[in-house]
């Protein structure tokens, strides 16, 4: 090993560094030795908890043998996220992660408009530890799904778990798959967009494919099944996670999905709908997208895990409709 700890006091740790571990960036040692996040570690070296050699040093610092490391892990932080007894869908739940179906309508996180009431407030509830592991604002969080997209969404409950899935996530080694009722007719059977996606240039709430500073997105889709309207059910994969990235690219494509009302799939789309299809103004109350299936490798066992998710019953209803219609 080249370096080992030890505890020298309940709060503290120490290390010394080894020889062949000599060189090393004092934060790439650390995140490699202690099974903390990465964002915490930086959190300390910022603080000054880190002393190498009884004095602070940047994270940039090059580690040289026989260094004495010391670490200060400070008491747990005060928490101003509410815990509330929320229900929660429970899909998959072991010692390092859960994987919950989150009912549409449902905001993952607390932010402006919505300090309670979330999927994250629930989360704590449900596992109160939870609140020490990565970012603060958004403990346990690797991802997020908008407020009316429902479906399948991973939380880490360790630092190995964030660690790890924080990685996957950049090295886009997690694979995530939608369904969507898009309007339109797609041009074949399956297809690839690849447009960058940023802030749109006038409208600073929405995302869009001309933004001044955009970066790389691509959207892998497959026509699942066509219905009158024109509406089509796509499957959808994601190679990369930009905000509202699926909804952005059908709706430069020319195919928004239905009930979005931000993207132009909304009211404003089904009130030019066949009259056959005048049943589905009292039907779509939302975006009509749901994450159906995830995988990826297990922080801890190294194997590919996955789960799978059905419509839930506002979507599957609108299909049965729109497969009664002719």
């Amino acid at each position: 090993m080249p370096a080992s700890w030890h505890d020298s006091r309940p709060q503290s740790l120490a290390l010394n560094v080894e020889p062949a571990a000599a060189g090393s960036r004092l934060d790439h040692l650390l995140a490699r030795q202690l099974d903390f996040s990465r964002a915490r570690l930086q959190r300390w070296l910022k603080a000054g908890l880190v002393l190498v050699n009884g004095q602070a040093r940047p994270p940039s610092y090059k580690v040289r043998s026989g260094d004495a490391i010391s670490v200060a892990v400070p008491e747990p932080a005060p928490s101003h996220l509410l815990p509330e007894s929320l229900p929660l869908k429970i899909v998959y739940e072991d010692r390092d992660l859960l994987v919950v179906n989150k009912p549409p309508g449902l905001v993952t996180h607390p932010g402006a408009g919505h300090r309670t009431g979330t999927l994250l407030n629930a989360l704590l509830h449900h596992c109160p530890d939870l609140e020490e592991i990565g970012d603060i604002s958004r403990p346990g969080l690797v991802h997020r799904l908008d407020k009316d997209t429902s479906g399948l969404l991973v939380v880490a409950k360790t630092d190995l778990a964030h660690r790890s899935l924080i990685s996957q996530f950049q090295k886009h080694a997690v694979k995530k798959k939608y369904l969507a009722l898009v309007w339109g007719r797609l041009p074949q059977k399956e297809g690839r967009i690849a447009r960058e996606i940023g802030r749109h240039p006038t409208e600073r709430q929405k995302m869009s494919v001309h933004a001044r500073r955009g970066k790389e997105a691509v959207t892998h889709w497959r026509v699942v099944q066509e219905f009158p309207g024109p509406l089509t059910l796509v499957e959808l994969a994601i190679e990369t996670g930009r905000t509202h990235q699926i909804r952005v690219h059908m709706t430069a494509e020319g195919h928004p999905v239905l009930g979005d009302a931000t993207y132009g799939g909304g009211a404003s789309r089904l009130k030019s709908a066949p009259p056959a299809l005048s049943g589905l103004k009292t039907l779509v109350k939302r975006q009509m997208l749901h994450a159906w299936q995830l995988r990826f490798t297990h922080p801890r066992s190294g194997e590919e895990v996955g789960w799978e998710a059905a419509l839930p019953g506002d979507f599957q209803s609108i299909v049965d409709y729109l497969e009664q219609v002719t």
